[in-house]
This record gives C-alpha cells, sequence and structure tokens, in this order.
C-alpha cells in the first residue's frame, strides 16, 4: 500500500498530455473477445483497472501481449473458459462488461458480481433487462449465470441511461441475429468509443453519439487496430488543480467536444480556458468568482447523463469552489454516498454545508489547511490531491490505490508540474 505526501502551496505550471479514456478502454478490452483475429488497443491508460481487465481476458485462454507503452494486442483464437473468477470480478466493476462478448461468443458466462468503487447504490438491474430481451435466460444464485441458444435482435428500451448496460447491450446485439434498437441508450464519448471500434471490427451501429442506437446483427466481427480517445474526466480534473493553485497549464490531446458542458460549469466559478488544436491551455489569473444566475440568483453545478455535466468531475467541482468567491450549490443527483467526503475538506478549513447525501452548499474562497486524509473512491480521492495541493502545509494521503485505479502515473506526472507531492510506502 502507498500513499502521497503533498506540500501545498505552490502554483502548477508547464504541459501535460491527457492519457487515454479509462471508461473507453475497459470496454473495448472485453470486446477483443469478440474478434475472430489480433486486435490491437492503442492509447490505453496504464492504471490498475486496466491491468485487471487484460488479466481477466488472458484468465479465459485468449493471448494478451504488451507492444510497447499504452499499446496492448489481444488474440482471442484460444479463448474458451465462460467463468470469470471472483478474485477478478472483485478487483474491478467493469468485470460486468464481460457479459455481452461472452454470451455473443460462447453462449454462456458465469460471472460474479461486481466490485469497485464504493459511491452508493449501482445497479445492474439495467444489464439484466437489455440482455433477457435478447433472449438471454438469467440465475442469480451468489453468482450471475447467464445463457442464450442464440442471441435475438429486439426493439429494448433502456430504464435507465445506464453507461455499462448500453455497452453490455451493444456489445452482445452487434452479433445477435437481426436488428436490434437500444433506446434511451448512455451517449457518452466512451461509448461512442466502443461503438466506433465495433465498427472497425465489421459491426453495423447507428446512431452513434445519439440516445437511439440501431444495431444490425452481423455473424463475424474481424480484427482491428484501434486507438481510445483522450480521457476527458482526467482533463477536466488537471483544470480543476490548473485553477486552484493558481498556475498556467497546457493539457495536449484533448478533444474539445467532450469539454462543452463541462466548459459551461467552469465558467460558473470564473474559470475559463482556450483550445488551440487539440492543446488546451488554463491561463494563470483566473477570476475564481462564482457569477450569480439571473436576478442574482445562487448558481447550481448538478450531473446529469450525458450531454449532462459528469458525475465523476462533482468531487473535483466541489473542491474548486472551496477556492472561488462566491456560493454555489453542488447537487450530485446520481450517487448518494459519493459526497461524503466533504466532511474531510471541512476538516481543512472549507466551508461547506452538507444538505443531504445529494447536496452541498460551498461558500468559498477557504484556507485549506493540510491534513491526515483517506482516499474513498477514484474520483474523491483525486479531489483529496487537489485539495492537499492548494493548501497551506503538508497533507498525507492514504489507500491512493483507489486514486491510481483511475489517474496514470499521477505523482510522477504532478512532479513534473511542480508539485511537492511523494509517493511513500503506507507502512
Amino acid at each position: 500500500m502507498y500513499k502521497y505526501r503533498i506540500e501545498g502551496g505552490f502554483p502548477l505550471k508547464g504541459r501535460i498530455r491527457a492519457s487515454g479514456n479509462k471508461n473507453a478502454a475497459l470496454p473495448c478490452i472485453a470486446a477483443s473477445l469478440l474478434a475472430s483475429g489480433p486486435v490491437t488497443l492503442r492509447n490505453i491508460p496504464e492504471i490498475e483497472d486496466v491491468l485487471v481487465m487484460f488479466e481477466i481476458i488472458g484468465s479465459l485462454g485468449a493471448s494478451v501481449e504488451r507492444l510497447g507503452r499504452s499499446e496492448w494486442r489481444v488474440d482471442p483464437a484460444k479463448a474458451d473458459r465462460t467463468e470469470i473468477s471472483s478474485d477478478h470480478a472483485g478487483k474491478v466493476r467493469a468485470s460486468i462488461l464481460f457479459a455481452g462478448p461472452m454470451l455473443a461468443r460462447f453462449g454462456r458466462v458465469t460471472l460474479p458480481p461486481p466490485g469497485g468503487d464504493v459511491i452508493g447504490r449501482r445497479r445492474i438491474d439495467t444489464h439484466l433487462l437489455a440482455l433477457e430481451e435478447l433472449g438471454v435466460r438469467i440465475e442469480i444464485d451468489g453468482v450471475f449465470r447467464f445463457t442464450a441458444n442464440k442471441l435475438v435482435g429486439a426493439d429494448i428500451f433502456l430504464d435507465e441511461a445506464s453507461v455499462t448496460g448500453t455497452e453490455n447491450a451493444v456489445m452482445a446485439a452487434s452479433m445477435a441475429e437481426g436488428r436490434t434498437v437500444l433506446r434511451n441508450a448512455a451517449s457518452e464519448p466512451h461509448v461512442q468509443d466502443l461503438c466506433r471500434m465495433l465498427n472497425s471490427m465489421g459491426a453495423r451501429i447507428s446512431g452513434i453519439g445519439s440516445n437511439i442506437l440501431v444495431i444490425d446483427g452481423v455473424g463475424k466481427l474481424s480484427g482491428t487496430d484501434f486507438s481510445i480517445g483522450p480521457d476527458f474526466m482526467e482533463i477536466g480534473s488537471f483544470i480543476g488543480l490548473a485553477a486552484v493553485t493558481r498556475g498556467e497549464l497546457v493539457v495536449e490531446g484533448v478533444e474539445p467536444d467532450d469539454l462543452r458542458m463541462m466548459k459551461l460549469a467552469f465558467a460558473k466559478l470564473g474559470i475559463r480556458w482556450t483550445v488551440d488544436g487539440g492543446n488546451l491551455t488554463v491561463s494563470a489569473g483566473q477570476a475564481m468568482k462564482v457569477q450569480a444566475d439571473l436576478g442574482g440568483q445562487i448558481p447550481k453545478i448538478d450531473d446529469a447523463p450525458w450531454p449532462g455535466f459528469p458525475p465523476d468531475l462533482t468531487s473535483i467541482m466541489t473542491v474548486v469552489a472551496t477556492q472561488v468567491e462566491g456560493i454555489v450549490l453542488i447537487h450530485e443527483k446520481m450517487f448518494e454516498s459519493r459526497m461524503f467526503f466533504v466532511d474531510k475538506l471541512i476538516g481543512m478549513g472549507a466551508r461547506i454545508v452538507l444538505c443531504d447525501p445529494h447536496r452541498a452548499v460551498v461558500s468559498g474562497p477557504s484556507r485549506l489547511s493540510g491534513s491526515e486524509l483517506v482516499s474513498p473512491d477514484v474520483r474523491a480521492g483525486m479531489a483529496m490531491v487537489i485539495a492537499a495541493l492548494c493548501a497551506e502545509g503538508v497533507s498525507t494521503i492514504k489507500n491512493v490505490y483507489q486514486i491510481e485505479r483511475g489517474y496514470e502515473g499521477l505523482s510522477d506526472r504532478l512532479r513534473i508540474l511542480g508539485a511537492r507531492i511523494e509517493r511513500l510506502e503506507d507502512c
């Protein structure tokens, strides 16, 4: 186990390149099981969740080869196992993403309950609904047992716009018999990436980027060479980091269209950036002042399914709001435990009222002081890193495994920008 020791109060400056999108890499790794030939995946982030997903697909009999930094090749030709171990499933929630491709390939799969972040109730009912509509039989007796004589296309309306539920349905439907219409589908950039990868393998998916996907099943999918898009969650974290440390940061390799709602939300806090090609610049000297709504009303930053503000960034925005002049309401509607980390920020000196599990009123700016912290999940952990870097004094953050599941080489990359951060063994 490791911890971070962070000395705050120093502006971060320089250039940093966006990593590949973790949430695109995970389903694309699972989707490689559908191919009839080798699949090369590029721009894959070097994080724990990715390594576990490659371990899982290797445990099924596929050949997994690391070609170089951020590049992997999967040859699924010899994959023949239909059960995922509880050890693997417990390490990463994305293990559920093997259900769709394994059903399409083998007609059955046994899957223990998935692990991952503890940020509230995370249903898998949407997965079950979609797969049942495609002809899958499901038994639950401590593990999930999925079987199907054959997958048949259907007109499916998802009960919620679940990202991983959509991804499982798309992967299964891509090799189902006939046409599937998937309504109320998630449309995040990582869902779009998965659909584009499948199309590069020979799938017939239309409506990419919308909430209605039409999938015409095919009998065979080929190998492919596919590059994952940039991680807009990581980009949002770096924007917040630059602003609160009063630094100037250039983030390379961004996709501006992924940042439209994020740009509106940061503007409410007086934070703006410019984009030149694929480079995003957060300049020093940001206004750092809450922009009131019409009539002087307190503004709200709330999350929603895409293209709404991403729920994974509400933790980051809560910390940023502590350093901005004015009052703002942060409303995290999707996960009932994600906001509980704010008691640690209050202990550092933040002025926050946690109204209920979903809403926090933040009044800034506050002088934060270094503290002893423990990371509860990926995004709250990164929020604590940002708080520590703008606080006075020294902070220690334990359980950084949770942070490093989502942020590639974080301590090394931040040191290059001038952060005083050490990664130490937690004895």
